[in-house]
Order: structure tokens, then C-alpha cells, then sequence
């Protein structure tokens, strides 16, 4: 991937620290001033940044933070980590946050679309739906994410685990953890029904946020024997666990792209603020994505931190 500079995308990237309408700090000698006297125009308005709970999407949300910060913008990160995906589209369309990262197979998927393995279609079906709502879908990433059902070597020996549809047979033996929001989710509850049979209504159900360290840990100490993970979770390949295999692929393309409120954008130079932000995303692949994750959730970093040494490693900041 092409290595970006925040002074630098391709030619040019004007620094958003000036006018709301323009993308350098300008000045302007007003009529009748003297022409020592310089007026500067005002920075972009503070930027209120959400997301969902889990670790891997707190810590891409910090990554946006802090580059926006490198360019000028002052962020309100009182939304990051805000809670389910429900919580933080109310926010969102709401004006509470201005903007979050989304998983833009789920995303299209929560709002009643039909996801695919294609992110560009993806992208493409859920800006189709957000432009009512006054939201712009920026550039996604390379690097995806997927729903996983993963359970400890010892279970899948036991049952004879692989693939989901494994788990049919069985799933009232196990004692599950499930994403939050799973019973109103159509890629939880709805595809474990309509794809494999299983009503998540009838299962020993412990609701925990996806792909969090409180997952984890509970797979970990036996609290659940099914748990609901983020693909690229480090802590699969760190405790040895089976990721099963969505046989029935109910689960769409997760590449991550910035959602954003229009009423937001319209206040700031637009091109540049999407350039900024996809710069970044062109940079986060898999196995970015994997290690953001590991740092925070197993290695236990602080996220801004993490953030932060990312964003340098990679000629940002």
C-alpha cells in the first residue's frame, strides 16, 4: 500500500486547519484594515467521534481520532466504545456523534440489505440507504472482518466441531455467548435460524459485546462454550482455539469505512477531510486489523497509544 504523509496525498493534501469552506488556515486583509492585520479563519468544528464497543472497533476509531488531530480538527471521543450497533446508528443519525467506523457488510445487513462478499457492493448498498439519513460512506479498507463462531479444541474434539452446521445438532448442549444485539441482528440470530436451524431463543444465551475481551475471557474460563468473535481476533490463534467454518456463508464482507453526517461535512472542505480519512483506511489490511486488535485486547495497551504508534509506523504523524 502507498505510503501517505499528512502533508502529502499524491500532488497534494491541503492540512485542515483553516475555513470550514477551504482546506489551509488562510488570511484575508479585510476592506479599510491596515495591511499588517491579518484575520485567519476559524478551525473546523470539534469532530464528536463514536463507536461500536469491541476493542477492534474502539481502536480504529482512535486511529481516525488521531489523525484528524494531526490535521487541525479537535475530537469529542465521548462516543468511542458508545455500545451496539443499534446504540450507535441511533447516535449517529441522531447528531450525538458525528461520524463512526462501520462495518459495512453489517451495517447494510442491520439496516435491512442484503450484504455480500463484495465490499465495493457493499459500500455501494449502504450508501444507498444512509443518504436518507443524511450519511456519507467514505473509503473502506482493504482488511476485513467477519463474524466467527469459535469455540476451545476441546469442545470441537468433543462435538466434532468444523463448520457451523456442526453446531445444529448440538447447540442445545453448549452454553453460548452472542454479540449484544444479536437477537435483532439478521446476520446473528437471523442467519443461525433461516441458514442452520438454530433459534437463538431456546439456547443457554449469555449476551457479551462481540469480538471484546470479555468474550474471550469467558471462552476462555468455560463460562461459554460457543462465543462470538471478530475473525481476525489474535486471541484465536494465541489460545489455540477452532474458528468454524461459516458453511452456509451467511456472514457478509466486513471491510471497515468511515460513516459521516452530511449537516458535519457540509461545514468543513470535504475532499480533503476524505482524504485524510482514506489515506488511512487504504493502509489498515487484515493483518493490521488483526494486530490493532491483539495490542489492545490480549497484550492489554492503551488504545491511544496503540493508536498512535501505528499511525507513526506508517509515515501519519
Amino acid at each position: 500500500m502507498r505510503t501517505f504523509r499528512r502533508l502529502a496525498l499524491g500532488a497534494s493534501l491541503l492540512v485542515l486547519i483553516g475555513a470550514c469552506t477551504t482546506g489551509g488556515g488562510s488570511t484575508t486583509t479585510p476592506a479599510g484594515a491596515s495591511p499588517t492585520t491579518s484575520v485567519t479563519s476559524p478551525p473546523p468544528p470539534t469532530i464528536k467521534i463514536g463507536s461500536d464497543g469491541f476493542d477492534e472497533a474502539r481502536v480504529v476509531a482512535e486511529v481516525y481520532a488521531q489523525i484528524l488531530e494531526a490535521n487541525g480538527f479537535t475530537v469529542d471521543r465521548a462516543g468511542i466504545g458508545l455500545g451496539t450497533r443499534d446504540v450507535t446508528n441511533a447516535a449517529l443519525w441522531s447528531g450525538q456523534i458525528d461520524m463512526k467506523p462501520e462495518y459495512i457488510g453489517s451495517g447494510l445487513g442491520k439496516l435491512g440489505g442484503t450484504p455480500t462478499n463484495d465490499p465495493t457492493k457493499n459500500q455501494a448498498a449502504l450508501q444507498a440507504l444512509e443518504t436518507a439519513k443524511g450519511i456519507t460512506v467514505l473509503g473502506f479498507t482493504p482488511g476485513q472482518d467477519t463474524n466467527a463462531l469459535v469455540v476451545r479444541k476441546a469442545t470441537a474434539d468433543q462435538f466434532h466441531l468444523t463448520k457451523w452446521s456442526d453446531l445444529t445438532a448440538v447447540a442445545s448442549q453448549l452454553k453460548w455467548g452472542l454479540a449484544t444485539d444479536c437477537p435483532t441482528n439478521p446476520v446473528c440470530a437471523g442467519a443461525l435460524k433461516d441458514s442452520y436451524g438454530i433459534d437463538t431463543t431456546t439456547l443457554q444465551l449469555t449476551l457479551l459485546e462481540a469480538c471484546s475481551g470479555a468474550m474471550a475471557d469467558a471462552l476462555k474460563d468455560g463460562t461459554i462454550e460457543v462465543a462470538e468473535l471478530c475473525s481476525t481476533g489474535p486471541e484465536i490463534i494465541v489460545n489455540g482455539w477452532v474458528r468454524l467454518t461459516d458453511d452456509k456463508t451467511t456472514q457478509p464482507a466486513d471491510a471497515i469505512a468511515p460513516v459521516v453526517r452530511d449537516d458535519y461535512l457540509a461545514k468543513i472542505d470535504k475532499t480533503a477531510f476524505q482524504a485524510i480519512l482514506n489515506a488511512v483506511s487504504a493502509k489498515i489490511d487484515t493483518a493490521t486489523l488483526a494486530d490493532l486488535y491483539k495490542q489492545v485486547a490480549v497484550d492489554k495497551k492503551d488504545i491511544k497509544d496503540v493508536a498512535a504508534a501505528w499511525l507513526k509506523a506508517n509515515g501519519f504523524t
